[in-house]
């Protein structure tokens, strides 16, 4: 018998009685919605049949990681190591790893890619809560946005240099918006988003060349230059207008179906849906999401500790950052940063990564009313 099988035989009854059915439904759900957009666009279709195997492998492990117990992971010494694992597969992807779509972000293994990044990004979130669990008393001081700063823009870095604006950019968002839900001072804050846009200001004014400020404007407006780096971005809103209210019809979309739409199955996946679906598939889209986003904080506001409710409330923001920035380059107002969108976007680590936060919320649940006194102590006192 493997593994899995054995696995599940001993937890079973105690692993479905402790799921949220209403949160892993919504995210099969929004997989359905994701693999029906790709297979409308031929009859073989190579990124369905392999969402397909990724949707099932992540499904298992999704179930696997629900029924183990996680509170080793509020340990000092496990954060670290896995801080220290994550710098260092990222300096080894930037040293070693293939280029795809002119970003050096990927491990091939076979038929496999893997993309560091994506789960790395679950990494900062565990790191961001172990350390604003242990400060809450004096989390005010400035001190501690300097700090996780520090730990996170290392990793921020690392992913910014291959160059995967995309994820960098979603780093960052977790990060601040971790900071804000632990309770740091808003002024603290504020000063230092302040001096990060003076000190851009002072880049423009004295240091960027007339080239790179183009590059930039370029970048931040993409619909400026439609025959160039803003076509995609135009083919996008495009096919998002064209949907109109009821859409086009599963398989009618014209954008998608005659390649005018690129990257349909990936970057622009929202895109091809609506002009499928139309308002009305995207208003689904949205209820969906919305389902999704409340059942993650739901879940994290009943946990046993601090450590808990901030892994769930960073899980939420990540996969808002991801919607909100996949949406916005769809429809033209971010530039295109090549971000997916959660559980639709084709691709295996990302999926894998999103299941396996929920297979940690998930396990976070079973134990969320049952932790000692003592243990809450200890976390707070670094042990």
């Amino acid at each position: 018998m493997s593994t899995v099988a054995i696995i599940l035989k001993k937890h079973g009854s105690a692993m479905l009685a402790s799921l949220d059915w209403t949160l892993f439904i919504c995210a099969l759900l929004l997989v359905s919605a994701g693999l029906i957009t790709m297979n409308s666009f031929a009859s073989e279709n190579a990124f369905f049949e392999r969402q397909i195997v990724w949707t099932g492998i992540s499904v298992v492990i999704f179930l696997i990681v629900s029924v183990i117990d996680f509170r080793f992971l509020k340990r000092t010494v496990v954060v670290t190591a896995l801080f220290t694992l994550s710098v260092a597969v990222l300096v080894l992807v930037m040293l070693s790893g293939e280029t795809i779509r002119g970003a050096q972000s990927w491990f091939h293994f076979g038929p496999f890619a893997i993309q560091p990044s994506d789960p790395i990004k679950l990494v900062v979130i565990l790191l961001l809560a172990k350390y604003f669990s242990r400060r809450h008393v004096e989390i005010a001081h400035m001190r501690h946005i300097l700090v996780s700063g520090f730990y996170v823009g290392i990793i921020f870095i690392l992913v910014f240099l291959q160059p995967d604006f995309g994820s960098a950019i979603i780093i960052a968002l977790v990060w601040l918006g971790m900071v804000l839900i632990s309770g740091i001072s808003k002024k603290h804050l504020m000063a230092v988003v302040l001096v990060g846009v003076l000190s851009f200001v002072g880049l423009w004014s004295f240091a960027f060349a007339d080239y790179q400020k183009q590059r930039i404007l370029t970048f931040i407006h993409p619909l400026t230059d439609l025959e160039g780096a803003g076509y995609n971005a135009y083919q996008s809103t495009i096919a998002v207008g064209s949907g109109e209210i009821l859409g086009k019809g599963v398989g009618y979309g014209t954008q998608s179906k005659l390649k005018f739409l690129p990257e349909y199955e990936n970057d622009f996946i929202f895109a091809a849906f609506a002009e499928e679906w139309g308002f009305v598939g995207i208003i689904l889209l949205f209820t969906l999401f919305g389902i999704l986003f409340w059942r993650i904080i739901a879940n994290a506001m009943y946990g046993a500790t601090n450590f808990e409710i901030l892994f769930g409330a960073g899980l939420a923001v990540l996969f808002v950052s991801h919607l909100i920035i996949h949406i916005g380059m769809n429809i033209g107002l971010l530039p295109v940063t090549g971000t997916t969108i959660p559980f639709m976007s084709y691709g295996g680590s990302h999926l894998v990564t999103e299941f396996v936060g929920l297979g940690i919320l998930m396990s976070m649940r079973r134990y969320n009313r049952a932790i000692h006194r003592d243990d809450i102590q200890k976390e707070f006192i670094g042990v």
